[in-house]
């Protein structure tokens, strides 16, 4: 079954207030991105922090990589349940409700007394990730012209890449220089401001009306639904598949000083955040080619990059042009927007389930070349092959559409 043909003027410009209008769209942009970048800090930070928290909760680091493992599978149950549930509300109450709940769980992480609670606290913070990155999706889209809204989505997700740059260092000095929890804290922290700045700046809205969980569980029914999940689920694959193992290559294979390799993390983001202020321009004027483009250059650069790992300076430039394929989530968010019908929350929240497939799924993949004796590097062709694969899917997208009209 296909969705309905949907006009983006009719997700543009919906608030149900007429003083959403006017509310000033920058400001709400920026409370909403504070919400990405609190998010960003915790997902990527948690992994740098790893070695001191195992032995803050006494196992080894193997085992605490539990934790990360037990977030993404909490964003992934998350995404869907808190959308459907949160059906009724509206968008701006129930983004303060999702980013109070992130604000408590992330507090908790940093009090838990042992790992098994640690455990039980990263499953509950990655509750709320993609629902909360789905609703302020849609509601940045609502404040801007149909022809901006990749653009706005963009904005959005600025938050989560500016915080590979600037929160994740931070919180890894804290953790580093005073204790793990620290880390876990500040992030506390930035996710009850941004709930204190969608309360202040976000526009009044009321829920969208004949909105229900039966109605958003309709987008589950959308063919264009599902195969645009799917190239976000294999096609970003290949990027966490390096990214996953930047730190490893660059000690065993490039040799690399200790100094270079948070640097090296650091131009990944700036990638990323160019990636997530260029493409979206051309995503608004042609969203399903600006999808195949991000997915033929990802595939190209993760092609170079076992070629680059032998000197740092090419290893930097070719993961700064991986990071902007990062773009793709936002092209991806619009995406959905248009194939999801009446079923906007859900979808736009699933595509965050996508991406934490994507994470798991590529280091899985990644893992399996370098346990094989491929080497580190051979993650880099295992990330093209994914991005390939994405490209493929991308085609049967497209192909369906045409056909569709």
């Amino acid at each position: 079954m296909s969705a309905p043909a949907l006009d983006p003027a009719t997700i543009a410009f919906t608030p149900a207030d007429d003083a959403a209008r006017s509310s000033p769209v920058a400001l709400v942009h920026l409370a909403l991105a504070m919400g990405g970048f609190a998010i960003g800090t915790t997902e990527f930070a948690t992994m740098s922090l790893l070695p001191y928290m195992a032995d803050g909760l006494h196992v080894d680091a193997p085992t605490a990589g539990h934790v990360i493992s037990a977030y993404a599978l909490g964003v992934v149950v998350g995404a869907p349940m808190l959308a459907v549930l949160g059906a009724n509300l509206a968008r701006r109450t129930l983004l303060i409700l999702l980013m109070a709940m992130f604000g408590l769980c992330n507090a908790l992480s940093a009090l838990a007394p042992d790992y098994h609670w640690m455990l039980l606290f990263r499953f509950l913070s990655g509750l709320p990730h993609g629902a909360y990155f789905g609703v302020a999706a849609l509601m940045a889209a609502s404040l801007v012209p149909p022809e901006k809204r990749t653009q706005a989505v963009g904005y959005v997700m600025l938050g989560l890449t500016v915080a590979t740059i600037i929160g994740v260092p931070t919180a890894s000095v804290l953790g580093q220089s005073v204790n793990w929890r620290w880390g876990f804290g500040v992030v506390a922290v930035l996710a009850l401001l941004c709930a204190a700045m969608v309360a202040r700046f976000a526009p009044h809205d009321r829920p969208t009306a004949g909105a229900s969980p039966m109605r958003e569980l309709g987008a589950l029914g959308q063919g264009q639904v599902w195969l645009t999940l799917a190239i976000g689920a294999i096609g970003f694959g290949g990027m966490f598949c390096v990214y996953t193992y930047i730190a490893s290559t660059l000690i065993e294979v490039t040799h690399a000083s200790k100094a270079a390799i948070p640097l090296i993390f650091a131009i990944f983001g700036v990638g990323m955040t160019l990636g997530n202020i260029i493409a979206p321009r051309f995503a608004d004027r042609a969203l399903m080619p600006t999808a195949g483009g991000l997915l033929v250059w990802s595939a190209v650069w993760l092609a170079i990059y076992p070629f680059a790992v032998g000197h740092v300076w090419a290893v930097a430039v070719v993961v700064f042009a991986i990071g902007i394929g990062g773009a793709l989530g936002s092209v991806l968010q619009t995406r959905l927007m248009d194939v999801a019908g009446e079923a906007q929350t859900l979808a736009a929240a699933l595509n965050h389930s996508a991406f934490n497939i994507a994470n798991a799924l590529g280091p899985w993949m990644g893992g399996m070349a370098i346990t094989a004796g491929y080497g580190w590097a051979s993650t880099g062709f295992v990330g093209a092959g994914l991005a390939l694969a994405g490209l493929g899917i991308w085609a049967v997208a497209a192909r369906v559409a045409r056909r569709l009209g």
